[in-house]
């Protein structure tokens, strides 16, 4: 039995304040943060919803989310005769609610009223912070077909993964009997759940939680009621657990949580493989995007391997390896990219401006000549004159100044800083 598209809303979480993926989340929200080079964390999630053939979708916001409502607003423009939209529910203090978002769940009850306005059977609750490709429809069907109370995406782990994630144990009938979040290595044996052959062949013996839950509608109200839960993995699921039943829903394609910059960076430059985990060329998964109309890029002596270059990129650089580059990049000559992630500009910066800027002995915007620069996060709107020298790695001490942060060996360029010539990070 499929469930009928009118019968399911979508609610993404965008996350708290977003501290592990500072700085990039200094001056925008966490879903708003720029990933492969042309896309949005947030089109993810939605993504996956409008192939799954959801079109109604909330977003939860709360922390610098201008840059996020005007990416929405200029991206997903549904028909006016259709039900279709998303809508950005950022946190409001109401007389009933006179407090910020103060977790997940607290979340989606604060903003319960604006959901019941509308008809629904399910919700799916979805995290705006995660890379994957999934197909809703199935796990709604499953869903459906157990008659289950909640279901929980899980994701098969090894032993050596598990400890970093709530883990679930489940029956014969896939239901889940118990939940512990985060449990020590020695208690993992106790732990194992029923998994494929081809997980087992890999050591997944264990079941982590996906953050991606369906809630039948009735069910969801009920628990909306306790103002003292304030989080769907640290309270909602455990207390659940043994109440309700719930469903494992096991997904074995490829899933990365961006909780931090080293996962960001990871998953980022992992687009650059030559088959890469999380597919961008699939006909049947499009990631939705703003449509930027945007010029082709141009290329002038520069050596390209194993990368992506974005629309609209004026490159004259000398060589770019394993790297990600974003909308709108300027690079300059004889400079070497290696291993890093330029997200791009907002804008070009028209002839008069580079003129004056120029003759004002200022910098233009983009990376300017002779540079090296590897393992390294470059911001947008940055402007980096030119021999400048950053050589990230892990003998690097973490730090953050005005110009730029450390963080596991990454160099992350803040976001229109302005690196001088002759500039050394090693």
């Amino acid at each position: 039995m499929k469930a009928k598209k009118k019968n399911v809303i979508a609610i993404i979480l965008g996350g708290g304040q977003g501290s592990r993926l500072y700085p990039l989340t200094e001056t925008r929200s966490k879903p708003a943060v720029p990933i492969g080079g042309k896309y949005r964390l947030v089109d993810i999630p939605i993504s996956n919803c409008l192939n799954s053939d959801i079109y109604r979708m909330f977003v939860l916001t709360q922390f610098n989310s201008a840059s996020l409502n005007a990416h929405i607003k200029n991206t997903y423009n549904f028909s006016v005769f259709s039900h279709s939209f998303v809508d950005i529910l950022a946190a409001e203090q109401t007389p009933d609610n006179p407090t910020w978002f103060q977790g997940t769940s607290d979340a989606v009850r604060q903003c319960m009223p604006h959901f019941l306005n509308h008809d629904f059977d399910y919700a799916l609750i979805l995290s705006g912070d995660q890379l994957y490709q999934m197909d809703f429809n199935e796990m709604i069907e499953a869903h459906i077909a157990a008659q289950a109370d909640i279901s929980i995406a899980t994701l098969p782990v090894n032993a050596k993964d598990a400890p970093e994630f709530g883990i679930l144990k489940t029956n014969s009938e896939s239901c889940i009997e118990a939940f512990i979040e985060k449990p020590a290595a020695e208690l993992l044996p106790q732990w194992e759940s029923d998994v494929s052959d081809e997980m087992k062949a890999q050591g997944k013996h264990y079941l982590a939680s996906m953050g991606i839950y369906i809630f039948n509608r009735k069910l969801l109200v009920e628990l909306m009621k306790n103002p003292d839960t304030k989080d769907f993995g640290k309270e909602i699921i455990p207390q659940a657990v043994g109440h309700q039943k719930i469903l494992s829903y096991q997904y074995e394609g490829y899933w990365t949580d961006i909780g931090n910059i080293d996962s960001f960076f990871e998953a980022n430059i992992g687009l650059t493989d030559d088959i890469p985990q999380f597919n961008l060329f699939d006909n049947e998964n499009k990631i939705y995007t703003r449509p930027r109309l945007l010029p082709p890029s141009k290329f002038q002596k520069t050596l390209i391997e194993k990368s992506l270059i974005s629309e609209g990129c004026i490159l004259n650089a000398k060589e770019i390896k394993k790297s990600v580059i974003g909308i709108r990049s300027r690079i300059g000559v004889d400079t070497v990219i290696q291993n890093s992630y330029v997200m791009g500009n907002d804008y070009y910066q028209s002839l008069e401006d580079m003129n004056e800027d120029i003759y004002n002995n200022k910098l233009l915007v983009g990376i300017g000549e002779r540079c090296f620069i590897n393992n390294a996060l470059v911001d947008k709107n940055v402007r980096i004159g030119n021999d400048v020298h950053i050589n990230g790695g892990k003998h690097l001490e973490n730090c953050s100044n005005e110009l730029y942060a450390v963080k596991d060996g990454i160099v992350v360029i803040k976001k229109g800083a302005i690196i001088p010539n002759n500039f050394v990070v090693k």
